[in-house]
């Protein structure tokens, strides 16, 4: 996708902060690859800029992502919206928080799935239409479709209990599209994985995820775990 001289703004700042605070530490960035091989070992992975198409055309669904994978797991997440200075930030074992005027008069909200009522909300890409996507869409049945920006805006929309279910059966999404929202999510009680139903690694010796991302409310990810298993199998590219 496109890079804008915002992408490589945020990529410095964050990496001069992790420096400083976390110095030594590895570091995956969409804007400036690590070594392979990071799997076992704490591992940072950056998205300065999650939804540069939405930034671009001045749509507020853009963020910038920090998450740290441990052992190839995601365990802390922190997804920033600029638009809205609003913070959504989770780590594995301790929860996960909204926070509102992150930069100013910081209002804190725990996040908790709750119940799902009615038809799915199923939030799906704004600039990123798939035909698996529309597929998927019509094998749930009866659904809300939201559409929105970035991973870590769908992911968000879960997390506060606004959407059900974000899928992305696509084979072109990387580790630093779902390490920070993945933790985020989990620790607010959701579930992600990729759409075959396994988990997401990190530190892996090529950073994409194959086999897509598929993150829900645990009751919506266990009923359209099925569907979104056989359209993973039917398109998955090797």
């Amino acid at each position: 996708g496109p890079v804008t001289a915002a992408d490589r703004a945020s990529q410095d700042a964050i990496l001069q902060v992790l420096g400083l605070e976390r110095a030594g530490e590895p570091i995956l960035s969409e804007e400036a690859p690590a070594p392979a091989g990071l799997a076992e070992t704490r591992l940072w992975v950056v998205d300065p800029l999650d939804g540069t198409r939405e930034f671009i055309d001045r749509i507020g669904e853009f963020s910038v992502m920090v998450g740290l994978a441990v052992g190839g797991a995601a365990e802390l997440g922190a997804v920033y919206q600029p638009a809205t200075d609003r913070l959504f930030a989770g780590a594995a074992g301790v929860g996960a928080w909204r926070i509102e005027d992150a930069s100013a008069r910081p209002r804190t909200e725990r996040l908790v799935t709750g119940e799902v009522h009615g038809p799915l909300r199923f939030v799906r890409s704004r600039s990123h239409p798939d035909e698996r996507i529309r597929r998927l869409e019509a094998a749930l049945g009866d659904v809300e479709v939201i559409l929105s920006g970035s991973a870590g805006s769908k992911c968000a929309l879960v997390a506060s209990g606004e959407a059900d279910l974000y899928v992305h059966p696509v084979p072109y999404l990387k580790e630093w599209d779902t390490c920070a929202p993945e933790a985020m999510l989990r620790a607010a009680g959701g579930r992600v994985t990729d759409c075959r139903g396994e988990p997401l690694r990190y530190g892996k010796d090529h950073p994409a995820q194959p086999d897509g991302i598929f993150a829900a409310h645990p009751a919506a990810w266990e009923s359209a775990l099925p569907i979104v298993r056989e359209i993973a199998n039917d398109n998955r590219i090797e």
